[in-house]
This record gives C-alpha cells, sequence and structure tokens, in this order.
C-alpha cells in the first residue's frame, strides 16, 4: 500500500513539473523538498537527533528561499542558474563518498584502512575528512580526490545560491511571484 502511495505522489509531482501552468516556485519545492523531508526523518526518528533536524530543516527553508531567488533573477543566464542543479546533488554525493571512505561501520578488520593501510578509520562530517590514524600519530588521507570535488561543487553551489538569496533579500515581490501561476510580471 505505502509503495502505491508512493508511485501516486511521484506520478502527481512528474505531471505539475511537466505541467506549463504550474508555478516556478512549486516545481522547486516538488523538487527539492523530498530528499530532505526523507534525510530529516531518518534523523529525527532513526537517529533520534532532534536539534539536527531542525538545523537542517532550517538550512533547508534558507536554501529554498536562495534558489527561488537565483531562479528569479533577471540579469543571470539560464545556464548559470541551472549549475545548481547539479552542483548541489554532487557536493551531497561526494561528501557521502568522503564521510564513508573510511568504512568504519563494517566489522573492525575489514574496513581499508585496517586491511590496507595498518591504521584505524577516522571521518569527520565538515569539512568532510576521512583518513588513517596510526598508532605513531601519523595520518594517511583517504578520497582525497573526491575532497576535491566537494569543494569545488560546494564552492560554486555558495556563491549562486549566495546570488539568488541576495537577490531574494534586495526584491522579496519577485520571490512571491515565483509562486502565482499565470500573473505576468508588471511593466515598468
Amino acid at each position: 500500500m505505502i509503495a502505491l502511495l508512493i508511485l501516486i505522489a511521484c506520478a502527481l509531482a512528474v505531471y505539475l513539473l511537466a505541467h506549463p501552468r504550474t508555478p516556478s516556485g512549486i516545481k522547486v519545492v516538488l523538487l527539492t523538498a523530498p530528499p530532505v523531508a526523507g534525510v530529516v526523518w531518518l534523523l529525527e526518528e532513526v537517529f533520534e537527533r532532534t536539534f539536527t533536524a531542525v538545523a537542517v530543516t532550517a538550512v533547508f527553508v534558507i536554501v529554498l528561499i536562495a534558489l527561488i531567488g537565483l531562479l528569479a533573477h533577471p540579469r543571470l543566464p539560464i545556464w548559470t542558474k541551472m549549475i545548481v542543479f547539479g552542483t548541489v546533488p554532487v557536493a551531497a554525493l561526494a561528501w557521502l563518498l568522503v564521510v564513508t571512505a573510511d568504512d568504519t561501520i563494517k566489522d573492525p578488520g575489514e574496513d581499508p584502512c585496517s586491511m590496507y593501510y595498518g591504521g584505524v578509520g577516522v571521518s569527520k562530517a565538515f569539512p568532510p575528512q576521512a583518513y588513517c590514524r596510526y598508532e605513531d600519530g601519523s595520518t594517511h588521507d583517504l578520497a582525497t580526490g573526491t575532497q576535491f570535488v566537494f569543494w569545488v561543487c560546494f564552492a560554486t553551489s555558495l556563491a549562486l545560491l549566495s546570488t539568488g538569496l541576495w537577490h531574494a533579500v534586495r526584491n522579496p515581490g519577485t520571490l512571491m511571484r515565483q509562486f502565482r501561476a499565470g500573473v505576468s510580471p508588471p511593466a515598468r
């Protein structure tokens, strides 16, 4: 039954995304809210981290305002606006690959640090980093290429979303117009 409801919700979302009269603000919410809602649910229900779930929700609201402001920006070409839809997921995937590079969840002795390097795996969530620590105190970095990809995508996304947030704060009327269907902007 749950699978059927999810399938119906996905079909409705695809219909609204393809429908030309659906406001762009609604389309952005439909694209971005489900994965964030899943992460918030995991944080709250599975990991019992209420504060982290609230922080993720607050950051999502700010990023959502920035994204809608970016899409409403009149002077940016469309290709610069669409870069965010590529860099944000790539940054999230790169972050996940970096923080799980040491595989500390696996059984001891099966993670790459103890199997290949003879150390103990350590990872940090932000800035994302994974490394092997040896008994003598030295370290060996894991996933350095993936860290580079994360930082490039993170910086690009942050710059573009900052532009969108600045536009949304400077002109809140354009932000609100993104949620109205069929309304053309006033003539100047």
